[in-house]
């Protein structure tokens, strides 16, 4: 019997890195998982995994920043499968975006209006609209649960990635407010935040981690996290394991964090 089993879970950025993992742990673990990201070749590799597995589930490829796109993929669940018990929103830009996007990652002072909103649509905007797809739909059904990936940026000051590091302080305050407002429609909503992560958002200073002295200063685990470990986090919040945890937010870093 798995720790989900019998739940219909929605899960954004599912075409790699956290929501990948997390698609493929939630099937495991018996649900039935709904994918979404931009990119339809990246969503059919995940589910023929999620398949290979003998789990079950679909997917949609749609820019979760549109404002239409949530609603598309919640009716696209409960289409499917009647109802949504689990929404993991993983979706989102970060480090690896400048290579697209040249100054969306800078400081205030270095980054335009444009690039400021890029940011904030993709990464706080969808947020947003995912949660309100999802609360409608759980309000009525009578419960639910949310967990929202941020990051430990979202309470560090940095540098630079300004934009990024105000959408994921956005996103946990967000959360927050959610517990506190549909905590009594049976809605729990919580938020994990990742420190370094293997995945394509950080791939370009992943490298860092090869020297000792400065991988013992990014985490005193001298290495990055996985999307796995991320997804297992998730799957805690998401389960009834943590059916008093509400308004949490579960920071995942190797120790990131411990220092200050």
């Amino acid at each position: 019997m798995g720790r989900v089993s019998g739940k219909v879970a929605v899960i954004t950025g599912a075409g790699s890195g956290v929501g990948r993992a997390c698609m493929k742990l939630f099937a495991t673990e018996g649900a039935r998982v709904v994918g979404a990201s931009r990119t339809q070749s990246n969503l059919n590799e995940t589910l023929a995994q999620v398949r290979s597995n003998g789990g079950e589930g679909v997917v949609l490829a749609r820019d979760l920043s549109a404002d239409t796109a949530a609603e598309e993929l919640f009716e696209l669940a409960v289409r499917t499968y009647g109802r949504v018990d689990m929404l993991v929103h993983a979706a989102g830009v970060g480090y690896s975006w400048m290579d697209k996007s040249p100054g969306s990652m800078n400081d205030v002072a270095d980054t335009t209006p444009e690039k400021w909103r890029e940011v904030m649509r993709i990464n706080l905007d969808a947020c947003y609209l995912a949660c309100r797809a999802a609360v409608l739909r759980m309000k009525a059904q009578g419960g639910g649960a949310i967990v929202n990936v941020a990051s430990i940026s979202g309470f560090q000051g940095l540098a630079a990635a300004h934009a990024y590091t105000a959408a994921k302080a956005g996103i946990i305050n967000l959360t927050r407010s959610l517990c506190v407002a549909y905590a009594k429609d049976n809605i729990r909503a919580n938020c994990l935040a990742p420190g370094f992560i293997d995945t394509p958002m950080v791939a370009s200073i992943i490298s860092l981690f090869d020297d000792p002295e400065t991988a013992d200063r990014l985490a005193p685990m001298r290495r990055p996290g996985t999307p796995e470990e991320m997804a297992y986090g998730c799957l805690y919040l998401a389960s009834d394991e943590a059916s008093y945890c509400n308004g949490t937010v579960l920071v995942v870093d190797g120790g990131t964090t411990a220092r200050q």
